[in-house]
């Protein structure tokens, strides 16, 4: 079984933010939780360095397009790298595979009669570095920048998108079809069906008047559009069309993960590009909604743009990871603050998560010398914490929807810390050592299935706990174990006997206020 994840390349004219973080440790905990399932998974992300902004902003510099895009793409290399991201291949449109692939993608649309010449005069967004027909302005205005877009003119190359209307329109609604693209979530899906039942324009292809891009193979004045070169990277960073092994291996994406404002590139025009190139489409275009910082739109100006490294200063690399994508839902818009994050660290990590290791090893500490009790194995909780897990928490991962799984990993949490309140184990130490060996015993067992099911998110915390436990063999392998047939060792991860460490304070509380 084949995984293949991509988030979109990240158009370098700014730094990694928020808005980067949450798509790409998404599918980063996509990618793993995969990996633990078994699927043999490659994970694509990287940047988009062409474009008539990027010229722009070289030039307002003092520097060239090419070292002006190596500078901001090595930033979001050490960004991920700050944020345990396990991506598979950093794609960067200034790769010379890609060049060539792109070109060579280009030339096959051409041959087949799908690419044209014509004079075109319309609006174009310099923000979007995109046309615009007047029917899809907002007052006037483009739709994402709120800004008026200028009047050009140019000679360009064409492909004819709308030939595809059809054929694309059957794909998205017949879920029974051969090469059905699923388009998440619905109300993305309705919004792109409705705009298809409008009919589709065909779209400009190159830039006559853009230097720093891809020339066209069949006429060098002329440089492909930004677009068509962003999102030739899905095929070309598996290896299209030279490595055709790899590429028939992975292709098609299983997901394409993205922010809604790019959504009908991803769902119209490049399966639209791909349909015309006899080239399988992507299963799957799952878009996330835009969210704002204290109320406000994310911006410079307002200085309200929160970066990787702030997140991880304040709470710590997995820490910054969980919380960032399980604050709001997957899918629609929501508001993100540091308050809201300091919160839900508090609640979720400090309290829930934090709390349970603590008692359970204060406890195995003061009355078994910090070892596992030497018992007969109690999986009773274990078992009633799986069955919230395998019912809840794989199926909302599945589904991508990250905040729910959390929420499903949460409840567990919150039974566990519960089933102690009941056990009252500290009156337990002066009354009934056996009962309270026991339930230590269980305890330890529930919290290494949370921290299974938590090791996608964060990876280094969960294995360092696993450790802490006295769990027996690597996390990874012992997850993989367990979701391929959902059962408990008889002994329990934690076996009798086994060393603990004192865990010291794995998540200090934090105070709001500011970052």
């Amino acid at each position: 079984m084949k995984f293949y994840i991509t988030t979109p390349i990240y158009y370098v004219n700014d730094i990694p933010h928020i808005g980067h973080s949450y798509t790409t440790i998404a599918a980063d905990i996509m990618a793993r939780w995969k990996k633990l399932n078994g699927f043999d998974v490659f994970f694509l992300t990287g940047t988009d360095e062409h474009g008539a902004k990027i010229a722009a902003a070289a030039k307002e510099k003092g520097k060239t397009p090419q070292e002006l895009v190596d500078e901001t793409s090595a930033q979001f290399k050490e960004a991920w790298k700050l944020l345990n991201i396990s991506y598979d291949r950093f794609i960067r449109t200034t790769d010379a595979d890609h060049i060539s692939a792109t070109q060579n993608i280009i030339d096959i649309l051409f041959q087949k009669g799908l690419i044209f010449k014509k004079t075109y005069e319309a609006l174009y967004c310099v923000g979007c570095e995109r046309f615009y027909p007047e029917k899809d302005l907002i007052d006037g205005l483009c739709p994402f920048h709120k800004t008026k877009p200028v009047l050009q003119s140019e000679e360009n190359y064409f492909f004819k998108l709308s030939s595809f209307s059809d054929a694309l329109h059957d794909m998205i609604t017949n879920p029974a079809h051969k090469e059905h693209i699923e388009i998440q979530p619905e109300e993305r899906r309705n919004e792109i069906i409705g705009k298809l039942k409008l009919g589709l324009e065909d779209v400009s292809f190159s830039r006559a008047a853009i230097d720093w891009g891809i020339p066209v193979p069949f006429d060098k004045k002329q440089t492909v559009y930004v677009w068509v070169d962003a999102l030739t990277n899905y095929i070309t960073g598996i290896g299209y069309p030279k490595d055709e092994q790899l590429f028939k291996k992975y292709w098609p994406a299983d997901v394409h993960l993205m922010a809604k404002d790019i959504l009908w590139f991803h769902s119209v025009i490049w399966p639209a590009m791909l349909l015309g190139a006899g080239i399988p489409v992507p299963k799957k275009v799952y878009s996330h909604g835009f969210f704002t910082i204290n109320g406000e739109k994310m911006s410079k100006s307002l200085g309200n743009v929160i970066s990787p490294q702030e997140l991880v200063d304040k709470f710590g690399v997995d820490a910054a990871r969980y919380l960032t994508v399980t604050l709001i839902a997957f899918g629609p818009d929501g508001d993100i603050s540091w308050d809201a994050l300091t919160n839900k660290y508090n609640v979720d990590l400090a309290n829930n998560l934090g709390n349970l290791i603590s008692r359970a090893l204060k406890l195995a500490e003061k009355n078994f010398d910090l070892k596992v009790p030497n018992v007969k194995p109690d999986l009773e909780l274990a078992e009633k914490t799986a069955k919230i897990l395998n019912e809840d928490f794989a199926p909302a991962m599945d589904g991508l929807y990250l905040h729910k799984a959390a929420e499903a990993l949460q409840r567990a949490l919150t039974e566990i810390n519960r089933r102690i309140e009941f056990d009252a184990p500290w009156k337990l130490a002066k009354t009934d050592l056996q009962k309270l060996s026991s339930c230590i015993f269980s305890y330890l067992q529930a919290t290494d299935l949370i921290l299974i099911h938590l090791l996608a998110f964060m990876p280094a915390l969960a294995e360092k706990i696993w450790t802490i436990t006295g769990a027996s063999g690597n996390i990874s392998e012992t997850a993989k174990k367990y979701f391929a047939d959902k059962t408990i060792p008889q002994n329990g991860f934690s076996p009798s006997g086994a060393q603990l460490q004192s865990p010291g304070v794995l998540f200090p509380r934090i105070q709001n206020g500011g970052k």
